[in-house]
């Protein structure tokens, strides 16, 4: 699951605006510098097995270990966590969400999370039979002191602490180094902020943030504290390389479109709010969970997965995949932000008595899309439209296309010249030469640095920038996903958002102003209407 699925600790404003942090179950602060904990758990699926528990090859001692608190333990929050219990070079000291302990989270299967956290463990019966799919601080905390735990002697560790609010965290663990956000997309700018604030460094999902200006504020904060941070869906590109060199070939010629398509949503995405109010589930902080957002009845259709189809609380399926194919894309051809956004949408009808209407909607993100970036010329590029699609929506199939092969996959990527076309999978591997004739004038690109392209080259990079992140954080040079290099994709996805909220309409955006110059009512979606004592700049 690419998407980030938790439920977690919501949003705050600077501490000198902040409320007072709501209660959260911990164990007293303790001094990180006195465990001698090293190693962590094999990825989900694989045993944990302890290693250099007394030193030896690959022994981080304590004193250069990045202390990392864990924001975010639903889903997919657990789901990544076994891969940094993994790193000798990182230790987990507290974990939060304003979830104690829940079984009502969303997941790919109703039984693959928790069996592959056993399988991490080594502890093939951990709790089976749940009465439904785990998450929450709880169980977070209980997985990180299992891992650890079997890597020591004892066989037991305790040192992990449990916060229901991250403000609370953050003023009771001086000792934490850094933050990974897995949070809902509404609360990751303000708890960003107040980490940077403090001096930590951050991992985050994405997107920076499902406000324009709140993105914006994220990467000044950035900028001003000097912290080192990672955007998690980041790669370096390297898996563009054939692709790049075609181009820069001129094998199709004048590059004037690109095309990106996504099978995404693959989650409900609700065409009505809710009208009924069940009640807030045990151990659920609700008014935590809606953070900077405005206060409204519980409802399990804005939580846990299904988040994202909200403009209040997630960014869509553009903000959940599209950082992963287009992020390289945009550093590549070093985009600015687009001069112009537009979207086509599909729509929902319902019944008035007995007549058919149209619901009109500018509260969730629509079954599927079309969006349109324009971007200005930049000096030897001309102006450039990238077309993204969700919902089982793609571009057209090119007539360059075999008429014998099949459609167009599911999700795919498509650049087009003047001259031909690139065809290539989501990500941009394994690109093929549009027209055959191109194909034989061209030789086939050299292998990327590194390595062949392939199925897995994307992946690798995420991997490498991952293990580039602890680098960065001990002081080292930055990732390829530091937040300064956000700006431009962080203002269009969140233009794309207020545009398909507003019906398709067509923006204007001047980048310098932060404004939309045509439509100047719609320059309220760039900001977030906040709940008393949340807001930010």
């Amino acid at each position: 699951m690419n998407a980030s699925t938790s439920t977690s600790s919501s949003g705050s404003a600077p501490a000198s605006a902040s409320p007072a942090p709501a209660g959260g179950s911990q164990r007293p602060r303790l001094n990180r510098r006195q465990f001698m904990i090293t190693g962590g758990a094999a990825a989900v699926a694989a045993t944990i097995v302890p290693r250099h528990v007394l030193g030896g090859a690959g022994f981080v001692p304590p004193s250069e270990k990045i202390t990392l608190a864990y924001i975010g333990c639903g889903t997919q929050g657990l789901r990544e966590m076994p891969d940094l219990l993994r790193m000798p070079e990182v230790q987990i000291v507290a974990v939060c969400d304003p979830v104690k302990e829940g079984y009502d989270y969303l997941d790919w299967s109703r039984d693959g999370l928790r069996a592959g956290i056993a399988a991490a463990l080594g502890r093939p019966d951990w709790r089976r039979g749940a009465p439904g799919i785990p998450g929450g601080r709880e169980v977070a905390k209980e997985v990180v002191e299992m891992a650890y735990g079997s890597q020591r002697d004892r066989g037991q560790f305790k040192g992990c602490n449990a916060y229901a609010d991250f403000r609370e965290l953050l003023d009771r663990e001086p000792d934490v180094n850094a933050v990974k956000i897995m949070t809902p997309d509404h609360s990751h700018a303000v708890i960003a902020i107040a980490a940077m604030k403090k001096g930590k460094h951050v991992l985050m999902h994405k997107p920076l943030a499902n406000r324009l200006h709140e993105a914006r504020l994220v990467i000044e904060t950035a900028r001003q504290t000097r912290v080192a941070t990672h955007f998690l869906p980041a790669s370096d590109g390297a898996h563009l390389h054939p692709i790049r060199q075609w181009i820069e070939a001129g094998a199709i010629g004048t590059l004037r479109e690109i095309h990106n398509w996504s099978n995404r949503p693959v989650w409900p995405q609700y065409a009505t709010l809710p009208q009924d109010s069940p009640p807030v589930p045990p151990g659920f902080d609700w008014p935590l969970w809606l953070g900077p957002s405005t206060d409204r009845p519980y409802h399990p259709h804005y939580t846990h997965a299904v988040f994202r189809g909200w403009y209040e609380f997630g960014g869509g399926a553009l903000a959940d995949m599209g950082h992963y194919s287009l992020w390289p894309v945009f550093q590549w051809l070093d985009l600015d932000a687009p001069v112009a956004v537009e979207s086509r949408a599909s729509h929902v009808c319902g019944l008035e008595g007995l007549v058919p209407r149209k619901i009109l909607n500018d509260y969730s993100f629509p079954a599927a899309c079309t969006v349109r970036f324009r971007f200005a010329a930049k000096a030897n590029r001309p102006a450039l439209d990238l077309y993204w699609y969700d919902g089982s929506m793609k571009p057209p199939r090119p007539d360059e296309l075999d008429p014998r092969e099949e459609d167009l996959a599911a999700e795919g990527l498509m650049f087009v010249g003047d001259a031909g076309k690139i065809l290539a999978d989501f990500r941009g591997e394994n690109p093929r030469l549009l027209p055959e004739s191109r194909r034989r004038q061209y030789a086939a690109p050299e292998n990327p640095p590194g390595g062949p392209a392939g199925p897995s080259r994307a992946s690798s990079g995420r991997r490498q920038a991952s293990s580039s992140w602890v680098a960065a954080f001990r002081g080292g040079a930055p990732t390829c996903g530091d937040f300064l290099l956000a700006g431009p994709i962080s203002d269009a996805f969140n233009l794309a958002a207020v545009s398909l909220r507003l019906g398709g309409r067509r923006l204007l955006f001047d980048a310098e102003k932060m404004s939309i110059t045509n439509h100047p009512e719609a320059n309220r979606h760039l900001r977030r209407e906040y709940r008393p004592g949340w807001a930010l700049g």
